[in-house]
C-alpha cells in the first residue's frame, strides 16, 4: 500500500496533521468514500481525522451539508457553487479546522456538452475561505475517480501546509 500515490498523500497530510494539532473533514460525491479509504489506510488517522459524508444524492447534499436547494437547481452537483457549498458544510458539521469536497462526472456516462465526463470540483474550507478548483480528467471511470482523490488530497496537503504555519490561536474552528 506504501506505492500507492493515495496513501503516500494521506501520509504527508496526517504528518501535517498532527504536528500541528489540525483536525479534517470530508464530503465525497463522485469518489464514493475514495479520500476517507486512502486517509484511513494510514494508522494513526483518527488523529486528526474527524470523519465524511459520502454525499452522492443532491438530496443528500442538501439536508447533510446544507448544499442550497436553489443552488443546485441554478449550477448542477457538478458546479464550483456544490462543492464550494459541500466544504463549507462539512466543516461546519464536523468542527474541522479543514474539509475538502468533491463532485464530478466520473463516467462513463452522464457528461452533456457543458459538463463533459471528467469534470471534477474540489474544494477546502479552511478559516481562509473556500479554495475551489477545477478539474477535467480524462480516463475512464476508475482512473477519474482516482485523478479526483488525488487532487483532493494534494489540495488537502497544500492547504494545511499553508495553514500549520500559523498560531493556533488565528486558526479559529467554524
Amino acid at each position: 500500500m506504501a506505492d500507492d500515490p493515495l496513501v503516500a498523500l494521506a501520509e504527508r497530510l496526517q504528518g501535517i496533521c498532527l504536528s500541528r494539532g489540525l483536525t479534517v473533514a470530508l464530503a465525497e460525491s463522485c469518489t464514493g468514500g475514495l479520500v476517507a479509504n486512502a486517509i484511513t489506510e494510514v494508522a494513526g488517522s483518527s488523529g486528526y481525522f474527524l470523519g465524511g459524508i459520502v454525499a452522492y444524492a443532491d438530496t443528500v447534499k442538501e439536508s447533510q451539508l446544507g448544499v442550497p436547494g436553489g443552488a443546485l437547481a441554478a449550477h448542477g452537483a457538478v458546479s464550483a457553487q456544490a462543492a464550494r457549498a459541500m466544504a463549507t458544510g462539512a466543516r461546519e458539521r464536523f468542527g474541522a479546522d479543514l474539509a475538502a469536497a468533491v463532485t464530478g462526472i466520473a463516467g462513463p456516462d452522464g457528461g452533456t456538452e457543458s459538463k463533459p465526463v471528467g469534470l471534477t470540483y474540489v474544494a477546502v474550507a479552511s478559516p481562509d475561505g473556500v479554495d475551489v478548483r477545477r478539474h477535467r480528467w480524462s480516463g475512464d471511470r476508475g482512473s477519474n475517480k482516482h485523478a479526483s482523490a488525488v487532487a483532493v488530497l494534494e489540495l488537502l496537503v497544500e492547504t494545511a501546509d499553508a495553514l500549520a504555519g500559523r498560531p493556533a490561536a488565528t486558526r479559529a474552528r467554524p
